[in-house]
């Protein structure tokens, strides 16, 4: 539908409608509105807890900071988190709005981001997204990427990144792919 190809067009559906003079950008009220009417989902049914991810998670090296970055806002990504179970494990949440609404397409949200985390050195930086466009971006600003799903979204076939470090499959292989993150028990 429309929200789609406006997704498509401007990276999300919210800059679409205020591209296109829908919503009022200076108008928190309009945003806040939308932001919480498209995210009222129910997350707890679509969601569970995951104790594979909690487990893997808890399982790198606690001197590396971790936060989600999020093309979504802040209170939707704590639901989420909060339903699989790892709400606790991570240092920060760096969503559209501390982001001036670009997405992760822009290269732009990545600085943003990096200064959100107060990062000194972009190299230590390792993003894991299942988005072809995000993971090019990541790449141009130095950070390392690891594209996760290698099923398209859209097309169902077989996806691959040139500017992916590393390809996997799902999250849980993450181990596998960056031990040099873990803590590993002798």
């Amino acid at each position: 539908g429309r929200a789609y190809q406006l997704y498509k067009e401007h990276g999300t559906c919210l800059r679409g409608l205020m591209a296109e003079g829908h919503i009022d950008r200076e108008c928190s009220k309009s945003i806040d509105g939308f932001l919480d009417k498209v995210h009222d989902l129910p997350i707890h049914q679509l969601l569970l807890p995951d104790d594979k991810l909690r487990q893997i998670i808890l399982a790198i090296d606690p001197s590396i900071r971790k936060f989600v970055f999020t093309a979504s806002v802040r209170h939707h990504a704590e639901r989420c988190l909060q339903a699989l179970g790892i709400d606790d494990l991570f240092d920060g949440i760096i969503d559209v709005k501390d982001c001036n609404f670009e997405t992760k397409h822009s290269i732009s949200s990545f600085h943003i981001a990096m200064k959100k985390a107060g990062v000194v050195n972009v190299e230590e930086c390792v993003f894991l997204d299942d988005s072809l466009t995000n993971i090019y971006a990541a790449s141009q600003v130095g950070w390392r990427s690891v594209l996760v799903g290698t099923t398209g979204r859209d097309c169902g076939k077989r996806v691959t990144s040139e500017h992916a470090e590393i390809e996997i499959d799902k999250i849980h292989d993450m181990e596998k792919i960056l031990p040099e993150i873990f803590i590993h028990k002798e």
